[in-house]
């Protein structure tokens, strides 16, 4: 039996970088077709965002996974700290609901490490984390983050989908990097 290592990816916290992150729900399934769990999402978008000083370039709420555009503020930032503050607080929020609600889903969710229970609301790992470096690529990672509904046929324009910053929740003065 060969033990299949587990995939790792790098964070690269180079200032002035905006990041390009996707993060997906435990075994790709839907869990964010609620708006409860969305505005959980967005809430704890918001929290991370003044905890640790970053400007939401863009975003999009998926059925079964988030995208952000997110511009660190600070010279000195922790992506990987980031990521860890927006998931573990939807996932606390998942698991209370589900403990008062839905004792399936609850077990549904929660997952064997070693010889204890643990409950997954998210897919393990860190999630996809690209940095972006030009404006090119921050106007390219923008259009693919709003297009992602209208390719999924959710919405036939971006500005339809209410999950997205597509409707004008982008501040265009801070659309720059580098």
């Amino acid at each position: 039996m060969s033990l299949q290592k587990r995939k790792t990816i790098q964070h690269f916290n180079d200032p002035g970088h905006a990041h390009f992150l996707t993060f997906s729900c435990y075994g790709r399934l839907p869990l964010l077709t609620k708006d409860r769990t969305r505005k959980w999402l967005i809430e704890a978008v918001e929290r991370s965002s003044e905890k640790h000083d970053f400007a939401v370039l863009s975003y999009v709420i998926m059925p079964e996974h988030a995208h952000l555009l997110i511009l660190p503020r600070k010279q000195d930032y922790d992506i990987a700290g980031i990521l860890k503050s927006i998931k573990q607080s939807v996932a606390k929020k998942a698991k209370q609901f589900l403990e008062l609600n839905d004792r399936e889903w609850l077990e549904r969710l929660t997952a064997r490490k070693g010889d204890r229970k643990v409950f997954r609301f998210w897919q393990s790992g860190p999630g996809y984390d690209r940095n972006i470096r030009d404006d090119d690529e921050l106007l390219e990672k923008i259009k693919y983050i709003h297009e992602n509904p209208v390719k999924r046929g959710l919405v036939d324009r971006p500005e339809e989908w209410e999950w997205s910053s597509a409707g004008g929740g982008t501040d265009k003065e801070t659309l720059s990097v580098g």
